[in-house]
């Protein structure tokens, strides 16, 4: 396992969205563990990201594929919108691509943060101003596989 310090970051416009989103890409998550709480205008969720950073760092192949839990928040949120997800579906994993934020008029502070997903889902939050937070929240784990994106081939299953 590495000795690395747990992440804890703030994002506060889209330049700081994109560096949540670098750390966040391949986490895999449960659709149970993901909620909007439409009276406290907050999105929140907690995923198993990959370590991509430590990964990169060690560079062995496999003995730096690290997992770790982490919590991830959105505030100032004022609707959430489902593509092709059934928020039935407690047990279904998702595996996390991107986070990308697109502002109102062009401008913001408010707009749209896209949570994209494999498989062609992802989750829309129509935000009055981006306000997120990434925090590990526990040691990490080893992961028997490093996520990977062939080009020519079907999606591989998500490791929880």
């Amino acid at each position: 396992m590495s000795d690395s310090v747990p992440l804890k970051l703030l994002a506060l416009d889209a330049e700081d969205l994109a560096v949540l989103s670098a750390h966040l890409q391949d986490a895999v998550v449960r659709v149970g563990d993901l909620g909007y709480f439409p009276r406290e205008h907050r999105f929140a969720g907690v995923l198993n990201r990959f370590d991509w950073l430590g990964a990169l760092l060690q560079g062995a192949p496999d003995a730096a594929n690290e997992r770790r839990r982490a919590g991830l928040r959105f505030e100032q949120v004022r609707r959430a919108r489902l593509q092709n997800l059934d928020p039935a579906a407690k047990d279904r994993v998702l595996s996390l691509l991107a986070i990308t934020f697109v502002p109102e008029g062009g401008e913001g502070p408010g707009g749209v943060v896209h949570l994209h997903f494999s498989g062609d889902t992802a989750i829309e939050l129509h935000v009055a101003c981006v306000e997120a937070e990434l925090k590990d929240l526990g040691a990490a784990w080893h992961a028997r596989h490093r996520p990977a994106h062939p080009l020519d081939a079907g999606e591989p299953e998500p490791e929880a």
